[in-house]
């Protein structure tokens, strides 16, 4: 790989010399000229793509919501609780609540470690970059591939989720049988998800104006949505909380690990909601003043889904009318809803939910474009040339659009007549999301370890909780990873004749995505690895 697409890429890289990517050298304009220091600031933004290698392309044009828009709808608190709601009550009864908090902690510290690295290294692929960044070309290679194949998962998994909600809705869109047949949810879902695949890719290859407008409307919608949905519950309430937080509906009895067994299986269902904050990162070429506005856009996603996302899950506890009704472990929050506030009001809440799933997508899909786009222009990854070019016209990467657009529906359909679709999926989506985050925090780990990691001066910084909290950060996501990866019967073959392949179809997958992408890396690309020539910095100075 070439110097500049590397690690150390200045003699300023680690240590905040002038002229390198730090966020505390900020220049300025004439005094009182507000647009020529938000020119002035455009122009130090660019400048510090040189620190990667790169010349600016895409355009600036997302202001500080545009950012938390990302971040928050990518989390998406109505798209996770009202998908996998079931889940955690089918298998943790009520207490699974508890899951919430403690994934939030542990998120928590993984996105605190982020806020330090999207202060320094505000670029697009965030992931990628700062892998490459913390651990070299190599880890950096294996973080992306991580990274961007679980974004393909993702993208399926969420789209699943208008299966969950639009039939619920009304029975017309179950176009696949009736609904009671063993295959027809399945194939129903990958037939809506498709179509909104589609609709996602044509509106990212549109360009990121078009997406961050969608998106943030969207963002808007769900936050009013969900804080309404609170307020609703609440007035409904029907018992305490100290009823709802201590049942366990008896599960777990007999296990080896008893209710904690159960619990860390229900825990799947809060693990799936909280990651992608480091999306508001992931566009930062395309964010004003990233270097600033994406460490608050991270924390405040996060912060604002852990307690919005949180007051939802309890109140609706606290507000259906009956807890032991086994409907919740099949209609999930959807039934809460319907049942508690009327089919008029309830519906009106599920297409709040429908909108809110939507803008995920969008989100999920945006965030992939950026880390293909990313690995692309370092040419890491086969016709890089074409994946990392950027159109004219609507000035965001297309073919990457299409391709991911492409791959996530191929997900949908060799999966179309798997009942157990929708758990398989969405667990595979969370652990390599989690491994990749290792990508970088191992390695940043380390390099604290060491006295080598330095964070932006006059940026955001954990100063002497760094070490500690970078520790619960690996410690953490490990943890999370071998939880979801273990291959119990309920999540992996959940129907059907038990086979052992499926059982440990976690560790067979993400052990094949692993190995297979990056013996591809080591014996091909690796050898062509080095920023292309139309994205170098230098291009940007030839006549």
């Amino acid at each position: 790989m070439s110097r500049d697409a590397g690690e150390g890429a200045g003699p300023g890289a680690e240590h905040g010399q002038p002229g390198d990517d730090q966020p505390g050298h900020r220049g300025a304009g004439a005094p009182g000229d507000a647009q020529a220091r938000v020119n002035a600031q455009a122009q130090l933004d660019d400048d510090a793509l040189g620190d990667f290698g790169y010349r600016p392309e895409l355009k600036r044009t997302l202001g500080n919501f545009h950012t938390f828009a990302a971040g928050i709808s990518y989390i998406s608190i109505l798209t996770g609780t009202f998908q996998l709601f079931y889940f955690g009550v089918a298998f943790g009864g009520p207490a699974y609540w508890w899951s919430w908090p403690m994934v939030f902690v542990g998120q928590l510290m993984v996105a605190l470690c982020f806020c330090e690295l999207a202060a320094r290294y505000p670029v697009a692929g965030s992931v990628y970059n700062w892998a490459k960044k913390m651990g070299g070309p190599h880890v950096g290679w294996l973080g992306g591939w991580m990274m961007m194949t679980a974004t393909m998962v993702t993208l399926s998994a969420v789209a699943l989720a208008y299966q969950i909600t639009l039939p619920q809705i009304d029975s017309w869109f179950q176009f696949v049988g009736d609904g009671s047949g063993k295959n027809d949810a399945a194939a129903n879902a990958v037939l809506l998800g498709s179509v909104l695949i589609l609709f996602s890719t044509l509106v990212n290859a549109f360009g990121v104006q078009l997406m961050a407008r969608i998106n943030s409307a969207g963002v808007f919608i769900e936050l009013i949505a969900a804080v309404a949905l609170i307020i609703f519950l609440a007035a409904h309430i029907t018992r305490g909380p100290s009823t709802v937080l201590t049942d366990t509906y008896g599960l777990g009895a007999g296990d080896t690990l008893g209710y904690f067994g159960a619990f860390l299986t229900a825990s799947l269902a809060s693990a799936y909601v909280m990651y992608g904050f480091d999306t508001a990162s992931s566009l930062g070429e395309e964010s004003h003043d990233p270097s600033r506005n994406a460490p608050r856009a991270i924390l405040r996603a996060l912060v604002a889904s852990f307690l919005i996302g949180g007051l939802i899950l309890l109140f609706a506890l606290m507000a259906v009318p009956d807890l032991a009704a086994p409907e919740l472990s099949t209609g999930g929050l959807q039934y809460v809803v319907l049942t508690t506030l009327g089919s008029t009001i309830g519906e009106i809440f599920l297409w709040c939910v429908v909108v809110a799933i939507t803008v995920c997508v969008l989100a999920v899909q945006a965030a992939g474009i950026r880390l293909m786009f990313a690995m692309a222009r370092d040419n890491n990854l086969p016709a890089g040339s074409a994946l990392a070019k950027v159109s004219p016209r609507f000035q965001t990467p297309v073919v990457p659009a299409v391709v991911i657009g492409l791959v996530g529906v191929i997900i949908l359909v060799i999966n179309i007549n798997q009942p157990q679709i929708f758990s398989v999926i969405t667990s595979i989506a969370i652990i390599m999301i989690y491994i990749a985050y290792l990508m970088v925090t191992t390695p940043m780990l380390i390099r604290r370890l060491r006295g080598q990691w330095q964070p932006a001066e006059g940026g955001f910084s954990l100063g002497r909780w760094g070490l500690p909290i970078n520790l619960l950060a690996v410690l953490w996501g490990a943890a999370m990873s071998l939880n979801l990866a273990w291959p119990r019967a309920e999540v992996y073959n959940a129907t059907g004749p038990q086979h052992w392949y499926l059982r440990w179809g976690a560790f067979l997958f993400i052990g094949v995505v692993a190995l297979g992408g990056f013996a591809y890396y080591w014996f091909v690309q690796r050898h062509k690895t080095g920023v292309l020539a139309e994205h170098r910095a230098e291009a940007a100075e030839l006549p």
